[in-house]
């Protein structure tokens, strides 16, 4: 690929990867122990942790509070992955982690004079888009406001805009996936998305009878394994900008008639946004009808650029990733993380305790 940079060969790099633990993080910090570029892994997590991986040490932070500088000095790259998606009932609380947090990654890494900063944004944070073109990265990134979700998202764009400018010799990369799965994170996706009322023997093959078919509803997935790659291959090239990040065919009703065996259903978009809400209202599931309204204008993704500059190739398609998510889901799937946290009784128990949506 004659646009691709040559990556970096000899070892001896230093990475930190703030939030370490979950879904993107374990990846990434399994992908960098296998590039022989690198050293060292510093894994940031707010818990503590009982994962171990090759090549990396573990310490914890909280974003919101603690001094970072120490945690990033001596860094060859810090790459920001840490988000809560909940509470969505108290977005006061997701924007003091999920900006203001990644602000005080971002000064620290300023301030210490870290060479690259590598941050995973979102399909999320672009504007509403068409449901059949592919956009670039040149799209515009304002989301869309009815949720916390995009909303911040689209802030740290604004805010990664003017960094940029302060800060010339920082290598800024953007990675901006659409949906991730794998099977170890598929309990915690139901946790933050669907709740605690969903049994997991239910999403298999034969035994949904239905899948809801609305109109224009189409989206990308990716598996963690690829979007870890991409990280990985941005750390050790001299790149800069954004990237976008996704896998083909888009998924759409049909797809997911077909993955379950079900049969589709025609369903108008108001119909379904109504038993959102009042899911949502009655803390039956934390998804807020806001995040679908944003999923169902999202746009779908152009990834030329991670193809020709990273030499980005997706190995998992979407019916394997969404193959892993249905397994994961099953099995109540997890990892000994705190983010990743396998299925329980006990932990279903503890989440209608809390009132779903209202504490992270």
């Amino acid at each position: 690929m004659d646009n691709e940079p040559e990556p970096r060969t000899e070892p001896g790099l230093k990475v930190v990867v703030i939030g370490a633990t979950g879904n993107v993080g374990t990846g990434v910090v399994g992908a960098l122990s296998r590039e022989p570029a690198v050293d060292e892994i510093v894994g940031v997590a707010r818990r503590p942790t009982n994962w171990s991986c090759p090549k990396t040490s573990f310490t914890t932070a909280d974003i919101r509070s603690d001094d970072l500088r120490p945690i990033v000095r001596g860094a060859d790259a810090v790459i920001h992955l840490a988000w809560l998606f909940q509470p969505t009932h108290r977005p006061e609380v997701t924007w003091s982690n999920n900006v203001l947090g990644a602000i005080s990654v971002f000064e620290a890494v300023a301030a210490e004079g870290v060479p690259a900063l590598l941050y995973s944004s979102s399909v999320a944070a672009y504007s509403p888009g068409s449901s059949t073109e592919r956009v670039t990265e040149e799209w515009p990134t304002h989301g869309r406001p009815g949720a916390a979700y995009p909303r911040e998202k689209s802030y740290l764009e604004r805010y990664l805009d003017a960094f940029e400018l302060r800060n010339p010799e920082t290598r800024l990369v953007r990675i901006r996936p659409y949906f991730i799965f794998k099977r170890e994170s598929a309990t915690s996706q139901r946790r933050l998305f669907l709740g605690p009322f969903l049994p997991g023997n239910l999403v298999r093959g034969g035994l949904l009878p239905v899948v809801p078919l609305v109109k224009d509803l189409r989206f990308q997935v990716l598996h963690t394994s690829d979007v870890a790659d991409a990280f990985a291959r941005a750390v050790v090239r001299p790149v800069r900008g954004a990237f976008n990040l996704a896998t083909e065919p888009a998924v759409d009703g049909a797809y997911l008639a077909d993955l379950f065996s079900a049969r589709g259903i025609p369903m108008p978009r108001t119909v379904l946004r109504e038993a959102v809400r009042a899911a949502w209202r009655t803390h039956l599931a934390p998804a807020s009808p806001g995040l679908l309204d944003t999923v169902l204008s999202l746009p779908l993704l152009d990834c030329t650029r991670a193809r020709t500059e990273l030499g980005w190739t997706p190995r998992y398609s979407p019916q394997e990733a969404l193959g892993e998510l249905l397994t994961g889901l099953q099995e109540g799937a997890g990892m000994p993380t705190a983010p990743l946290a396998p299925d329980s009784l006990r932990r279903r128990m503890h989440e209608v305790a809390t009132r779903v949506g209202r504490r992270p």
